[in-house]
């Protein structure tokens, strides 16, 4: 039997939903052209169930290069996208791709990894969301004062845990919240305390390759971001009006860095089972933003609130004691 094989060009490191919309499209286009089979440059393994028993479902495996490992992003694909994909560099690391290139004479044997969205070129993320959504000017507030700090662009351009871009003095500050309703974005230059870290979150629109997924209380290990780190996990089903079905992930360690809208990745041994999309995350050691800045944030006209207010970082001022001392040195 004569098995016909579409090379795609591989959609790189970027975003789980984005993946997901991309093979249902592509594979969408090339319905009627007689491909059995869409083979990508991913670095992931997929089983297929053999000739004898086709009803069973085709079974998405971490690649031999665990740095690499790109499970992650295609966690989120249905069944039947998966089950039209081949990875072909699933079973080398990285380092054979490479030698493997140079042995064959190709030209792209020494170019850089791709550290963004590889379809945008040399323009930067920002300067394509700008162009694509725009900016809409908002107020930046410290969490836990609720003092106007200054201003952004849009609360789109910001993730939770970032510190670039704020142009803020007295930092390093951090993105810790989104009003995405009133535009504000909140931070605080404590976003790396210890004693506000999260281990527990809530996740819907869940996906398994398997259909019916894991048991209750089953125990897991899980990715909220792309990454060679897993956290072990404990999964709580749960159901409500809402949000459908859900689980409540309960991690071993705490993360920082959990924030809606993220995706939660999930393992068993080497099998990556599917994935939802974080809703919330709470426990007593969540992040908090005071009442004041909740208030603020609703204002209808932020004009009332002046000019912003300067912080200024102690740590890096010289007491004049100090000064003295230094003079004597």
């Amino acid at each position: 039997m004569e098995i016909q094989i579409c090379i795609a060009v591989q959609f790189s490191d970027y975003d789980v939903l984005f993946v997901a919309v991309w093979t249902g499209s592509f594979l969408e286009a090339i319905e009627n052209l007689g491909f059995d089979y869409i083979a990508s440059g991913h670095y992931a393994h997929v089983v297929h169930p053999s000739a004898e028993n086709t009803e069973a479902p085709s079974v998405l495996q971490l690649s031999k290069d665990k740095i690499k490992d790109q499970t992650y992003f295609l966690s989120h694909l249905s069944q039947s996208q998966l089950r039209r994909l081949l990875f072909p560099l699933g079973c080398i690391t990285k380092d054979e791709v490479r030698r493997l290139a140079t042995q064959m004479g190709l030209p792209n044997q020494g170019r850089k990894d791709s550290q963004g969205i590889c379809f945008l070129g040399k323009v930067k993320f920002s300067e394509f969301v700008e162009r694509h959504i725009g900016e809409k000017e908002g107020i930046i507030l410290e969490a836990e004062s609720g003092d106007y700090l200054g201003i952004h662009r849009g609360f789109w351009f910001y993730t939770i845990g970032q510190r670039q871009g704020l142009r803020l003095p007295g930092g390093p500050w951090y993105v810790v919240e989104k009003d995405v309703q009133n535009n504000v974005v909140f931070v605080s230059r404590n976003y790396y305390s210890l004693d506000k870290r999260r281990r527990t979150f809530r996740v819907g629109s869940l996906n398994w390759f398997d259909n019916c997924g894991p048991g209750n209380n089953e125990q897991l290990k899980c990715k909220v971001r792309h990454s060679p780190e897993f956290h072990d996990c404990t999964l709580v089903k749960e159901r409500s009006e809402e949000n459908g079905d859900a689980l409540v992930v309960h991690l071993a360690e705490d993360d920082q860095g959990l924030a809606a809208g993220q995706f939660a990745a999930f393992y068993s041994e080497n099998v990556c089972l599917g994935s939802g999309i974080i809703l919330d995350s709470w426990d007593k050691m969540s992040f908090p933003v005071c009442s004041r800045a909740l208030e603020i944030a609703k204002l209808a006209d932020k004009s009332s609130l002046g000019k912003p207010i300067r912080i200024v970082n102690l740590e890096h001022i010289v007491k004049p004691e100090q000064q003295e001392e230094i003079k004597v040195a």
